[in-house]
């Protein structure tokens, strides 16, 4: 049959051959396996050493099947391709091969990103966001970014209780739609990344435990339940094949890995990424990204691009609202010394004690590259782990906002956006789910829980107003709507990357930085010296007053949130200029 994966590197999944389909399961944890096929017919799977079962059948794509135990307990196959519904039901043979693609795509230097986060779910499933690509790439996004897509129980998720890797979300489109989607934005210019969860499953759907209890580490505990036992070969090879099925098979052009700091041991993680780009094709683009609590430098930039800078996030966010509970509490003291030390080192904690969280945090970074930190002033988490999902412009000037977000797109970091901020939408983005009754009632419960600790919430009946997860109403509130400005923040948006690819972006390589320094409590002057000797200097105010400021003679002003002051810095502005170090 045509497609055949390659049975020689590919260990988990069904494989096409000349005679039908291979089918194979890792199950260490059983002592017999069956196939089903959704019409009756049921194969006892031979075991075949170090707890895998095999059998073939003489069927092809579109095949419904599924794993039972000797007990008769139904399960999908945990590399399942694509579901045919839920994640408790069969899942289905494909051929990899199926889909004739358009483009010959070889991807863009990171340099050149800027990316925007997207939900594929509120943007209409993967034709709704195929549909939307060339208004963005018009707009001078490079990169898009997918919330995981890996398949969840339910029509509604964030994606982060995916309990089926390999199988993008039926509530999304089929796999072929999700190609052709990637085909589009590559017709476009336009990267596309994809966030993957090697840290946890979800907690509905996850049946390894029945059949393959050596996939975790019971006596090691996460947020999220026992940790994903990454030292052991198999389990390390899943997820290496799902990262190479991802990239070589759909042709993302890069990983964002959730919540790193959850997969143990450490040294795991390092390993994945060495393995995945060991694998890479020689002649693609592809970057690998982290989220990472513990700000690990030694992971970048290599074997992993960049790391998410929740830090710059944090900063500017103290900065323009005013917030100190929680992990902003970590940032309240000195937020603007701290943004200096983001835009010029890229972590503000270096190893220093965080009160919030009890702890040091963080290793030094100032060695690092701009471009290993990935810097915005919203996303998914920042926004929707609020307990009304309000967005930065429910809660800051408007004026603010667009000087944080002018800084976050002009300095040398890659930067990125969260759907709906382009265009300025003020719709909040909640935290979603579709769970079955009972946990639908302990997840809606759970999260009003967690807010008590804050004071806005000590009142129960307050906490009662928080929205409802499970509720389809929480799903549809978060589709972002236009507001009556949303021109005028696209134009400005627009400007601002369009400064970005002019004047940064072909000066990034061998960025360094000569330093940042409040020069006030809410401004901050900062500088590098770019890949061709021009220095970049960009002078960020939030106060509301004007703020003196020594800047260099002979600045090319190329960019500004607000009015322009040759003796000061505007206040809720940010101003970028250009000169030559002979100056």
């Amino acid at each position: 049959m045509s497609g055949a994966r390659d049975d020689t590197t590919t260990a988990f999944g069904p494989i096409l051959t000349v005679n039908g389909t291979r089918f194979r399961l890792w199950a260490p944890g059983a002592d017999g396996i069956e196939l089903e096929l959704s019409s009756g017919t049921r194969l006892a799977m031979a075991p075949r050493g170090g707890g895998w079962f095999a059998v073939e059948a003489p069927v092809g794509p579109g095949t419904r099947y599924r794993f039972r135990l000797k007990d008769g307990t139904a399960f999908p196959d945990p590399a399942s391709r694509a579901q045919a519904e839920d994640v408790h039901g069969f899942s289905v043979v494909t051929d990899p091969a199926a889909y004739r693609w358009r483009t010959d795509w070889r991807g863009r230097p990171w340099h050149e990103a800027v990316i925007l986060e997207v939900h594929a779910g509120i943007c209409g499933g993967f034709s709704g966001v195929a549909e939307k690509i060339p208004a963005w790439a018009a707009l001078g996004i490079t990169a898009v970014e997918l919330m995981p897509i890996a398949a969840f129980p339910g029509a509604r998720n964030w994606g982060y209780d995916g309990v089926l890797p390999f199988a993008p979300a039926a509530a999304y489109g089929t796999p072929d739609e999700l190609k052709a989607l990637i085909d589009t934005a590559h017709a476009h210019g336009v990267m596309m990344l994809l966030d993957v969860v090697y840290n946890h499953f979800g907690p509905d759907g996850n049946y390894l435990g029945l059949f393959a209890p050596d996939f975790f580490h019971p006596e090691q505990a996460t947020p999220w339940g026992p940790a994903v036992a990454f030292d052991r070969p198999e389990v390390g090879r899943f997820f290496l094949e799902n990262a190479l099925m991802w990239i070589k098979e759909f042709r993302f052009d890069g990983l964002r890995l959730d919540a790193v700091h959850a997969i143990l041991p450490p040294e795991a993680l390092a390993a994945l990424g060495r393995d995945i780009r060991a694998r890479l094709p020689a002649d693609r683009h592809v970057h690998l990204v982290l989220e990472n609590e513990h700000n690990d430098a030694a992971l970048l930039p290599r074997p992993f691009d960049a790391q998410w800078n929740d830090d710059i996030h944090h900063c500017l966010h103290v900065l323009l609202t005013g917030e100190r509970e929680a992990y902003y509490g970590d940032f309240a003291d000195a937020p603007s010394a701290r943004l200096a030390r983001c835009l010029s080192e890229g972590f503000a904690y270096q190893g220093e004690m965080a009160p919030n969280l009890g702890r040091a945090r963080g290793t030094q970074s100032g060695h690092l590259p701009p471009t290993a930190f990935v810097s915005f002033v919203q996303n998914h988490d920042q926004i929707g782990n609020r307990a009304f999902g309000e967005r930065l412009l429910a809660l800051a000037d408007p004026d603010s906002v667009r000087a944080a977000l002018a800084l976050v797109l002009l300095a040398p970091q890659i930067p990125m956006l969260f759907m709906g901020e382009e265009i300025g939408t003020r719709t909040p983005f909640l935290f979603f789910t579709d769970h079955a009754e009972g946990l639908a009632d302990l997840v809606r419960e759970g999260r009003r829980a967690e807010f008590a600790r804050f004071s806005a919430f000590s009142d129960p009946a307050r906490r009662a107003t928080i929205p409802d997860p499970n509720a389809e109403t929480t799903f549809t509130a978060s589709i972002p709507a236009p507001p009556p400005d949303a021109e005028e923040w696209e134009a400005f948006v627009e400007d601002m990357i369009a400064a970005r690819h002019a004047h940064v972006v072909p000066r990034l390589e061998g960025a360094v930085s000569l330093g940042a320094q409040a020069v006030s409590e809410h401004a901050v002057v900062a500088r590098w010296r770019m890949g061709d000797g021009v220095v970049l200097t960009l002078a960020a105010n939030f106060g509301a007053e004007p703020c003196p400021a020594e800047l260099p003679a002979a600045l090319t002003l190329i960019a500004s949130s607000g009015a322009v002051d040759d003796f000061a810095i505007p206040p809720r502005a940010t101003l970028a200029f250009l000169e030559s170090e002979a100056e």
